[in-house]
């Protein structure tokens, strides 16, 4: 027999997420979105263009999709994850919102999609992870695909965990404890690595922290 056979394999991200929320997505949105700050920043700052697209990472349970859809009637939304649990709580809440004519939900990898294949689309206008990167293995992949999906003109916008430097040591200690059971981990090196990535494609980049540092906030493109 060989040292491997019987032992326990390690899980892909995929079993990982929907390990977590197969039962956490029932109340996400109301635990969340005390701790998930500078979301709707995000989406006031999205303005896509009349008829335009746009495309959200890991779109959890569809809550940002269903906002930036009722702010921006003239666009379309896509948007994927690696969970099914979650993409079983986003279409039911896409339903409920009756916004199944704009708003349109598959299952993808951050780190590999392709606009095409995902949505038979060639790019969009705007493409925006919230909280996303900081539960991915290879997020810097996935910053390069997303910022690879651009339209001409399109802008990637990005608001995730910072470092907490102007924080409290207690307090972000607690934060990344707390953090760490449910597989986050805040990009301590989101800026350089994200402004290396725009500067490869030919993009600007403006990236600042948020609330004393406890998010970060990236806006990618023209």
């Amino acid at each position: 027999m060989s040292s491997n056979e019987g032992a326990v394999q390690p899980r892909s991200h995929a079993e990982a997420m929907d390990a977590i929320y197969r039962t956490q997505r029932h109340i996400y949105d109301l635990t969340r979105k005390y701790y998930l700050l500078g979301r709707d920043r995000l989406i006031a700052d999205l303005a896509p263009p009349r008829g335009g697209t746009v495309l959200e990472l890991g779109c959890g349970t569809a809550r940002n999709l269903i906002l930036a859809a009722r702010r921006y009637p003239n666009a379309r939304f896509f948007g994927f994850d690696i969970s099914e649990a979650m993409l079983e709580a986003a279409r039911e809440s896409v339903r409920k919102a009756g916004l199944e004519g704009r708003i349109f939900l598959t299952r993808g990898d951050a780190t590999v999609f392709s606009a095409q294949h995902l949505f038979g689309l060639q790019g969009f206008d705007r493409v925006f992870c919230s909280y996303t990167l900081s539960m991915i293995p290879g997020w810097e992949r996935a910053i390069a695909a997303a910022a690879g999906s651009l339209a001409p003109g399109g802008r990637m916008h990005i608001v995730d965990f910072g470092t907490q430097d102007e924080l409290p040591r207690w307090f972000a200690a607690g934060l990344h404890a707390w953090l760490a059971r449910f597989h986050v981990t805040p990009r301590r090196d989101l800026g350089p690595i994200a402004r290396s990535i725009a500067e490869d494609a030919g993009l600007a980049i403006d990236h600042r922290p948020l609330y004393r540092g406890y998010a970060q906030y990236a806006v990618i493109g023209g």
